[in-house]
């Protein structure tokens, strides 16, 4: 089962170093066959350049540039059209996930053949570094809202951090959002319309370069937005998009 890795990059040229050497090195000594699909989201430094020099080291490395719209949904929708594995992850490019994690997430898809495997970083087995505090208060809000409205026993909706089969990527469309409210739409909209998950422990780290491209201001409505319309396709869809057998 060939694994792709879709990284969203914008600005992250001395994140992205430490990033993909530990990603290939941790996937290469396990000898996972795999991908790592970097998508350019029109950046201003230089993730470009590095990303040309780097793909000479790294065999599995393949990158595309994303030159509009911007947006962190609008990079992942752009990997996520153009990956060739038979799964895919999404993953961060500051190093705040774990290859490790990664590792466990493949195994653990193996093993249940489980259409998705999500992880949890506020679980037995989980952990969060120096996540900031607003964030985290905040964070907990949206993840039991969605748990409770939704009634699914899981509250870390909003951790990009998941792995879906290519079937089940396929089973999502259209993916509308187009910034971080791409999280809360894939996995909310894999669990209603059918796709069983496996749930594994991951853990998180806050980035040790740069700031975050996250703006909580701009993010709320856009987090709204994706709870109602998930909402609405749960309760009066009647069943036209559910997992076809």
């Amino acid at each position: 089962m060939k694994l792709s890795i879709v990284i969203p990059a914008y600005n992250e040229e001395l994140s992205l170093p430490e990033t993909l050497q530990t990603l290939y090195a941790k996937l290469k000594e396990e000898a996972i066959d795999h991908e790592i699909v970097v998508i350019n989201d029109n950046s201003k430094d230089g993730t470009l350049a590095l990303l040309e020099s780097m793909s000479k080291d790294i065999p599995t490395l393949v990158h595309y540039t994303n030159h509009g719209p911007n947006g962190f949904g609008y990079a992942i929708r752009h990997g996520l059209e153009r990956f060739t594995g038979d799964c895919v992850a999404i993953m961060m490019a500051d190093m705040s996930d774990s290859p490790d994690d990664l590792v466990k997430f493949y195994r653990k898809m193996q093993e249940t053949n489980s259409d998705c495997v999500f992880g949890n970083r506020f679980m037995k087995g989980g952990r969060v570094i120096d996540y900031p505090k607003h964030k985290l208060i905040l964070n907990r809000v949206v993840n039991n809202a969605a748990r409770i409205f939704f009634r699914i026993p899981y509250n870390d909706f909003t951790n990009a951090f998941k792995l879906y089969k290519k079937e089940t990527i396929k089973g999502l469309a259209p993916i509308l959002s187009p910034h971080f409210n791409l999280t809360l739409e894939m996995s909310l909209k894999a669990v209603i319309r059918g796709y069983s998950f496996a749930v594994v422990p991951n853990s998180w780290t806050n980035r040790k370069h740069g700031t975050s491209n996250l703006k909580i201001k701009e993010m709320g409505s856009r987090y709204f937005f994706i709870f109602l319309y998930c909402m609405i396709e749960k309760f009066f869809s009647r069943g036209d998009f559910i997992k076809k057998s």
